[in-house]
């Protein structure tokens, strides 16, 4: 017991005085979860939409596909960039394993299923209440993507919290093509993995407080801007 207390008022510390290693991994982290999820959102919410609001052969497929990928084991995705990237892959060339920039890729892989299923299911529901006054209007299919995207904002804003919550807290994938390397691809879930395994409990705590705090952040934010918008 303790060592536990020992260990929380050294946590404390590190975060009162603004500690540089921490800092850089709660900057990297943040980095490389926004830009995977702001990536995931420009990709896979269109498609979403898409899916919802068009008829074509295998349309059904890529919305079960999607939705089965919801469940992507990280550490195979993060395998399956680490073949792509090493140096006798076809990426190789571009030198981008063990860095931020392969981190972001894996979990770019790991996000846009999540923003595409879920993007369709709220664009379906719009579709079928808003699809009829479109039509008659003669939108076009970008247009109406866009407009039921607008309409929907306040769930899409969910979908981005909803992906953001998997890149922030995933471990398997960023740990195997990005090498949590110390100052330089070390997040906040694998620099909490290793310190645990090494005993060393007061970075461990100090970043898991960060983490329950964003979670508490984000989840503040988003309940006041839906709130707004519904106003």
């Amino acid at each position: 017991m303790h060592e536990v207390s020992r260990a929380l008022a050294l946590a404390l510390g590190l975060i009162g005085r603004g500690d540089q290693e921490f800092l850089s991994i709660v900057r990297l982290s943040l980095g490389v979860s926004l830009t995977a999820t702001l990536a995931a959102l420009v990709i896979g919410a269109p498609l979403g939409v898409a899916l919802a609001i068009s008829r074509f052969r295998g349309r059904a497929g890529l919305i079960l596909t999607s939705n089965a990928l919801l469940g992507l084991p990280p550490v195979v995705v993060g395998l399956c960039v680490y073949l792509a990237l090493s140096r006798s892959g076809p990426l190789g060339k571009f030198g981008l394993l063990f860095t931020p920039a392969a981190m972001v890729v894996a979990q770019l892989i790991l996000l846009t299923p999540i923003v595409i299923a879920l993007t369709h299911r709220m664009a379906a529901g719009l579709w079928g209440e808003y699809g009829g006054a479109l039509m008659v209007d003669g939108a076009s299919g970008p247009r109406s993507i866009a407009i039921i995207l607008a309409i929907g904002r306040a769930t899409m804003l969910t979908v981005f919290l909803a992906a953001f919550g998997r890149a922030i807290s995933e471990v398997g994938a960023i740990i195997v093509v990005g090498g949590n390397i110390r100052g330089y691809t070390r997040t906040m879930t694998t620099a909490i993995a290793l310190e645990t395994s090494k005993g060393e409990l007061a970075l461990a705590l100090a970043l898991g407080m960060v983490l329950i705090a964003l979670s508490f952040a984000v989840n503040a934010v988003a309940f006041l801007l839906a709130r707004a918008w519904r106003k």
